[in-house]
């Protein structure tokens, strides 16, 4: 498709951003709604941080997709005035030896694979590097140094002046009330200003609210919150990067893991479960009992953090498909309409090349990762084992 296209993109997270700008510098013309500010408020990038990693257990597809991703965090961080990708490593942690189907296991396995370096821990070797751990909990784990964080609402901002630079159209305060139909054909949106709006494609990458544009997504994405805290620990030093580095601890089992502390003193710590449903309008509040069961773990995990003021919570909402993959491609049944959502938690870490896959859906062209995101169905029983999972 070497045609000149017009594109609506509604929606300014990371799928939309990296949509528009790769596609702008293609040479079509752009237009980005959002209801804005950009990043917005209620956005899952809207946040002080976000993991980048490519350990992904025995999933060699998004390994290989995060070791393109990683150059391209490099190639920022040399262009832009102040590096938002922080290498610190990633700590993964298991309270007995690795085995074989377990995600610390396949993880380390699969580095090992495609060549890179991963250092194997004991509770010693915990106890004396990362000195915030109760040693006494993990036997094993590994430390991964091509790995890190970035600060995810200021990549999200730089982002945006990209696609300002690019000749994308940015409208903020405006966003897609409808899909606008010809027929089965998407020919544009009726936008919350009343007007409409032509286009000859649409690309809907508004996360979260997805399904509420497409009830064709109903069956195949869950809006699920996860809690965040916000912690100001006492003893600052026991909680930067190089003791302290991004951490998964028992992930399979807890779902938590966290950040190294902030240049304002800030230790971020999160929980990637089966999270609870919520309506994308509902506030961004953490639920009773959440700080509770936070405590818990630290109490358990990181004992000096455990008693750490609250500087504050939130939720992160995760637009969770069936099977957690993304769903990038064109609406088999709605002729222009392609869909660029289902992060499940675990998209911003490709954000450098998000864009391209959209990119090569929209115009056709073959993509070596483009078969894991498209349009697919789950089975009934799949569906209602996904709703009893999620409730």
């Amino acid at each position: 498709m070497g045609a000149n296209l017009s594109i609506i993109v509604v929606g300014a997270g990371v799928f939309g951003l990296g949509s528009a700008i790769e596609l702008a510098r293609r040479g079509h013309t752009i237009t980005l709604l959002d209801p804005g500010p950009i990043p917005h408020p209620r956005a899952a990038s809207t946040d002080i941080s976000k993991a980048v990693r490519m350990d992904y257990g025995s999933d060699e597809l998004y390994m290989a997709l995060m070791e393109e991703a990683f150059e391209v965090w490099d190639q920022w961080n040399r262009e832009w005035k102040e590096a938002l990708y922080h290498q610190d490593g990633f700590l993964v942690l298991s309270p007995s030896e690795m085995k074989p189907g377990s995600f610390e296991y396949e993880s380390f396995q699969m580095l090992r694979k495609r060549g890179h370096s991963a250092e194997r821990l004991s509770s010693k070797i915990l106890r004396s590097r990362f000195p915030a751990w109760n040693a006494e909990k993990y036997s094993d784990g590994y430390f991964n140094p091509r790995a890190g964080w970035a600060e995810s609402a200021k990549v999200v901002e730089q982002l945006a002046r990209y696609a300002q630079a690019a000749g994308v159209s940015v409208r903020q305060n405006l966003s897609a009330s409808s899909l606008s139909m010809d027929d089965r054909r998407v020919t544009g949106v009726v936008a919350t200003d009343g007007e409409r709006y032509s286009a000859d494609v649409v690309i809907l990458a508004t996360g979260t609210w997805s399904p509420l544009l497409s009830n064709r997504l109903s069956t195949m994405i869950s809006h699920v919150a996860q809690p965040i805290f916000y912690f100001h620990p006492k003893n600052v030093d026991l909680y930067k990067a190089r003791v302290f580095p991004v951490w998964a601890a028992d992930l399979s089992n807890t779902g938590w893991y966290g950040f190294p502390v902030t240049s304002d003193g800030t230790v971020k710590v999160s929980n990637h479960g089966p999270g609870r449903k919520v309506h994308p309008d509902d506030n961004r509040e953490t639920a009773a009992g959440d700080e509770v069961w936070c405590r818990k773990f630290l109490s358990d995990n990181l004992p000096s953090l455990a008693e750490a003021p609250l500087a504050g919570s939130r939720t992160c909402l995760y637009c969770d498909s069936w099977d957690g993959n993304f769903y990038i491609d064109y609406d088999p049944e709605f002729p222009g309409l392609v869909y660029a959502t289902g992060g499940s938690g675990h998209a911003f870490k490709f954000t450098p090349v998000l864009g391209r896959i959209v990119a090569d859906v929209v115009e056709r062209k073959p993509n070596p990762y483009s078969s894991r995101f498209a349009w697919r169905k789950p089975s009934a029983q799949t569906v209602k084992e996904q709703a009893r999972f999620k409730g």
